[in-house]
């Protein structure tokens, strides 16, 4: 267990990795020193000990067989680790084994990393700079069965902003932590500088196990190929005093901290007074909703439509103000714009979104994809269309990237489900007032349907309101409609696709991935002329919207190159058959 004092924090080293990169400039993992150079981990240790430091780290943050996939090699490393800190602690402090996050690591990779841990003898963990909790679980779990009385800390890396890489808020993080059996203190640590964390550690409310802040020294620069941070020992000192003062029971440094920091820390809280507040939260205010007419919708179980419209390939926004206001008046309840589709650059769909609604008044939708932006434009975007009255917003993946645009990359920080929960924790705090009804993407025509079901019921348990499905286009998928209409409890809203005409409809067949065009509608429109085409893709939409209304909540109509008259009469016919 963890030795907390009555009258003062305990106190971590600081950096060991950034520390050591000065000290012994190289290319190298300072990881390979634990077997390589043993004596410069030790020597760093005690600088540390020497320094104040009530705990240190092993030095195997980088540890884990994905940067390391020799097993002998990783677990030598990681004995090298626990044998060099416990040589330097010579019982004056505790040694912690070092965890830090596996890329895309899951539940079983955690497991089996901490058994190697504690084969080479870890009796305290550390789990540190982590972006999210749930991977954690089987792991801590095991180091508890193994060692009852180990110390176990678990510490996520957030921005000043609050919320991690992954978009999890760190106050959600901090309280699902904390509410784990395993686990004896909870907190954060890096990104931050001190300032910003003295501020987030004022803002985490109502936990109840100790806090741990270990902020990074401040926010660095590269001096000609080298991370370089700023000599504010005696600053850094100051503020954590003051996060002491707020409550924190344990403190230390991350990145750029060395043992000097550690030193004018150590002497900084030596007569510090006792905290005077501590972070035990306080009474929650009612905050009054103001929803969007679409979410009211959904939630009074009224049936919907939704009609997508793509944003201009130019700065025609007016003439797209004006397509979405004929829509509205022929009946859609929200107009939904797609996200740079197929990967081609179009007008930003959440300003095309907000420039509707103010020009039209129409209920609108932007469509915000993973693949463009991570999660600090994310937010920026979702600030300025929420000011602007945007009250409903898509979480998609985005389309790939097409293979020859070579020099643009995805982004992908988040995936769909994960920006679905980062939207969900934007609402409980910056959006309370005004939150987004949040939706996400439905395939029915994909080929492991009972996979595609698992991530929607994923994407749902992260905060989905309500679901959009591809265009039903075959028997295959109006099956899996069914399927989904009778286990996933949201409203969903059925793809409907009324294609422009023959050529269309051949090149969403052969090009676009997703869509299903039947043989038979295509064979009805080869020869047909505009006016023939139109009126026999609207009695065909309007003839599966039919087939789907009994297993749906509405409709989810696209509308095909600009073709506002089509998706105009097809709301119509609609109307006249009491589908809408």
């Amino acid at each position: 267990m963890i030795k907390l004092y009555p009258d003062r924090p305990f106190i971590f080293d600081g950096a060991f990795g950034t520390c050591y990169a000065g000290l012994h400039p190289q290319d190298i993992p300072c990881e390979l020193s634990n077997v390589g150079h043993p004596e410069r981990v030790i020597a760093l240790h005690k600088q540390y000990i020497a320094a104040g430091a009530d705990g240190i780290k092993t030095d195997s943050f980088t540890l884990n067989r994905v940067n390391f996939p020799d097993e002998a090699q990783l677990e030598a490393l990681i004995a090298g680790a626990l044998r060099c800190a416990n040589t330097a602690a010579e019982g004056k402090a505790a040694v912690f084994a070092d965890v830090g996050p596996i890329p895309d690591g899951t539940e079983d990779d955690y497991a089996e990393l901490v058994g190697v841990f504690l084969r080479c003898g870890a009796e305290n963990f550390l789990f540190e700079t982590f972006a999210e909790f749930a991977p954690l679980d089987k792991a801590l779990r095991r180091v508890r069965d193994a060692m009852p009385e180990a110390g176990i800390i678990v510490s996520f890396g957030a921005a000043p902003d609050g919320y991690t890489r992954h978009g999890n808020a760190l106050s959600e993080l901090i309280s699902e932590a904390a509410a784990h059996s395993a686990v004896d203190a909870v907190g954060f640590n890096c990104v931050c500088g001190p300032a910003h964390a003295v501020r987030l550690a004022a803002s985490i409310a109502g936990i109840s196990k100790p806090l741990c802040v270990m902020p990074n020294a401040g926010y660095p620069v590269d001096v000609n190929g080298r991370t370089v941070y700023n000599d504010n020992v005696d600053y850094f000192a100051g503020k954590i005093k003051e996060i002491y003062a707020l409550g924190a029971k344990l403190v230390g440094g991350c990145c750029g901290t060395t043992p000097a920091h550690i030193a004018a820390s150590a002497a900084a809280l030596k007569n510090a007074p006792l905290p005077s507040v501590s972070v035990s939260g306080g009474a929650e205010s009612s905050v009054v909703r103001e929803e969007g007419a679409f979410a009211l919708k959904l939630r009074e179980g009224r049936r919907v439509v939704a009609v997508e419209l793509d944003p201009p390939a130019d700065v025609s926004l007016a003439e797209t103000a004006d397509a979405a206001l004929t829509l509205k008046n022929a009946g859609a309840d929200v107009i939904t714009f797609a996200d740079n589709p197929l990967s081609r650059s179009r007008a930003d769909s959440l300003m095309t979104a907000a420039f509707v609604r103010e020009r039209t008044g129409a209920e609108v939708m932007p469509h915000l994809t993973c693949r463009d932006r991570n999660h600090l434009a994310i937010k920026s975007s979702l600030l300025a269309a929420n000011a602007m009255g945007v009250r409903s917003v898509l979480a998609v993946t985005g389309d790939p990237l097409s293979n020859d645009d070579l020099k643009s990359k995805g982004v992908f920080a988040l995936n769909s489900y994960k920006l679905i929960g980062y939207i969900s924790g934007l609402n409980r705090a910056e959006f309370a007032a005004a939150p987004f009804c949040v939706g996400g993407a439905l395939n029915i025509g994909a080929p492991v349907f009972d996979a595609e079901l698992a991530r929607a019921r994923e994407k749902c348990g992260r905060g989905a309101e309500f679901l959009l499905t591809q265009p039903v286009g075959s028997e295959a998928a109006l099956e899996n409609l069914k399927a989904a209409h009778k286990t996933l409890g949201v409203p969903i809203l059925a793809g409907i696709y009324p294609v422009a005409g023959y050529k269309n409809a051949l090149f969403l067949k052969n090009e676009v991935s997703g869509i299903e065009i039947p043989d038979e509608l295509l064979a009805e429109l080869e020869g047909k002329s505009r006016e023939e085409a139109a009126e026999i893709s609207v009695r065909f939409a309007a003839e599966t919207a039919a087939k789907a209304a009994p297993y749906c909540d509405g409709f989810y109509v696209m509308t095909p190159l600009k073709r506002v008259d089509i998706v105009s009469a097809l709301l119509a016919k609609l109307k006249e058959k009491q589908l809408i």
